[in-house]
């Protein structure tokens, strides 16, 4: 059986060896190069297992480089790894990016590395389950600008899908929605707080989840919504006078634009699913 390979983009060739070494302890061959632009080029010319990103590259940040993995189809399931000694936190609040699958601090322990490498043999196991056929995730500063930068993860969808174009529509408008809710309403337009937004496509459904880091709220009780139990408009001019959308509005579109919505217990990760009726296009 062949070892699992592993590309390591990292332009500290220090840093790259003594990684390549602890891997090739732990029975993965290792390729190592110094750029962005060398590694996107290997990846697409070898199936790797797995890629360690190093944020700070010579030519284009990691993160661009997660970003064209993630939105092609070909090198969408391979795991990435974001190497970086600057915190998930640091780099989330300059606005927008395309969230690789697992975060290693640095400089990091074997404990920490031992840990990413069972998580990933976990994803594995979860995406063959679950027959999951692509995943990409993004992750928001609060500011609801920050959300029309997401668009490219819709017009990925619906190629690779059999999403109509209204379905796909309707789900990008559901997300948006429920985006500006997470910004507006769990974080409060704290950039310092974060929205994270995932999208899994799998044979028989689409999943987009929406989390913030509020303290949420319970979706069954939507005091700003028109229910028809109070007047339907009386909360709108104080919502005018703050500057705020009419709350509650939102969530009861959403349901009807997607089959099933869910929220965790603590009202601060929202599930919307697309029921799918035939399998995804292959590439």
């Amino acid at each position: 059986m062949p070892k699992p390979s592993a590309l390591i983009i990292e332009d500290d060739a220090d840093a790259g060896e003594v990684l390549a070494a602890l891997l090739e302890e732990r029975g993965y061959q290792s390729v190592v190069v110094p750029s962005g632009h060398e590694g996107i080029r290997q990846i697409k010319e070898h199936p790797f297992d797995v890629v360690f990103l190093d944020v700070m590259l010579p030519d284009i940040d990691g993160y661009r480089v997660c970003e064209q993995l993630k939105i092609d189809r070909l090198t969408n399931p391979i795991p990435i790894v974001i190497l970086s000694a600057l915190s998930a936190h640091d780099h989330l609040v300059a606005g927008l990016r395309v969230g690789a699958d697992f975060f290693i601090p640095k400089p990091y322990t074997t404990q920490q590395l031992d840990k990413v490498l069972a998580e990933i043999d976990d994803y594995r196991d979860r995406a063959k389950m679950e027959k999951l056929q692509l995943r990409i995730r993004f992750d928001l500063a609060s500011r609801v600008q920050n959300l029309h930068s997401v668009n490219e993860l819709f017009g990925l969808l619906l190629r690779h899908s059999v999403l109509t174009e209204k379905q796909a529509t309707q789900l990008r408008t559901a997300m948006l929605e429920v985006g500006s809710n997470a910004i507006e309403w769990g974080n409060k337009h704290d950039e310092t707080k974060t929205v994270s937004i995932t999208a899994e496509v799998r044979d028989d459904r689409i999943e987009i989840v929406v989390e913030d880091q509020g303290e949420g709220f319970n979706p069954r009780q939507l005091p700003h919504a028109a229910d028809g139990k109070e007047d339907p408009v009386s909360h709108m001019e104080v919502r005018e006078m703050l500057g705020l959308r009419e709350g509650g509005f939102g969530i009861q579109i959403v349901r009807g634009m997607v089959d099933e919505v869910r929220y965790n217990e603590r009202g601060n990760r929202v599930t919307l699913v697309k029921h799918l009726t035939a399998k995804p296009v292959q590439p």
